[in-house]
């Protein structure tokens, strides 16, 4: 893949040197749509680029497990996605989480009240492209392929969530909203994943492209990390760290191939 770590943006640089010159003093946290993973019209069609699990797995290999997902989707879906390597990860923005590649996935909190996933499902056959999407203790209402039914959906939703009152957030995301948990964030998933002994006194680089990962940014550079951002539809070209998935895949895969070369032994004495 082309070198991808020439770029100027000056946290890029950073994080890239960092990790480079002590692998085993810094842990990656990876969101997965738009992130690692082009955007599709549907959860459901999204594709896994040639490569991506491998890399993934490479870089765990040589960070000592320190590799993370964060994401809003459910773990189990994650798992799909990339079988069959599993990772450490953190789903539903911080409801769901797993302590380790090869530990059960934990439920932090309640599931989402019955009557609030009825209500979204029946908007969604009431509304030609509306998507909704239970996610156990969250919920995401897609309108992409519907973007008129913006304003309907979210009244409906604020109407749902009025009976909850305080016990759930809304967040709006890429043509979608979602329905989390009061008090629990992407942020709150990074603390607690970097408590855990693969990931502790380690510095952290948070990869992310929504709003949704805004708070695992702040997170991240409270603890002397590192937040890189990814262009989309949320940050534009000239915010950004990195163009788009493609260039996430390809700063990866780099990056694992100069920390294997750095291992392998010299020919010189």
């Amino acid at each position: 893949m082309p070198d991808t770590m020439h770029s100027i943006r000056p946290a890029l640089r950073a994080s890239t040197s960092s990790i480079l010159a002590n692998p085993r003093g810094a842990a990656l946290f990876l969101d997965v749509d738009g992130t690692l993973l082009d955007l599709a019209a549907t959860p459901k069609s999204v594709r896994v680029p040639n490569g991506l699990i491998g890399v993934l797995q490479r870089l765990s290999l040589r960070l000592d497990g320190a590799v993370a997902i964060i994401t809003g989707r459910l773990i189990s879906e994650i798992d799909l996605l990339l079988q069959p390597l599993k990772l450490t990860a953190s789903g539903v923005h911080g409801a769901e989480i797993r302590t380790s590649p090869t530990g059960d996935i934990e439920r932090v909190t309640a599931m989402l009240p019955a009557d609030v996933v009825q209500d979204m499902r029946k908007l969604a056959l009431d509304i030609p492209g509306v998507i909704a999407e239970p996610k156990g203790a969250g919920l995401a209402v897609h309108y992409r392929l519907a973007p008129q039914a913006e304003g309907v959906v979210l009244a409906a939703l604020e109407a749902a969530l009025e009976r909850h009152r305080g016990a759930f957030e809304l967040l709006r995301g890429k043509r979608l909203f979602e329905v989390l948990p009061a008090g629990l964030s992407k942020g709150t998933a990074l603390s607690s994943l970097s408590a855990l002994p693969a990931f502790r006194d380690r510095m952290p680089i948070m990869i992310g492209d929504d709003v949704g990962d805004e708070a695992a940014f702040k997170v991240s550079e409270s603890m002397g990390g590192f937040a890189l951002r990814v262009a989309g539809e949320y940050y534009r070209d000239e915010g950004a760290d990195f163009a788009g998935p493609r260039a996430v895949l390809g700063w990866l895969d780099e990056l694992a191939c100069k920390l294997e070369r750095a291992e392998k032994p010299s020919l010189h004495p």
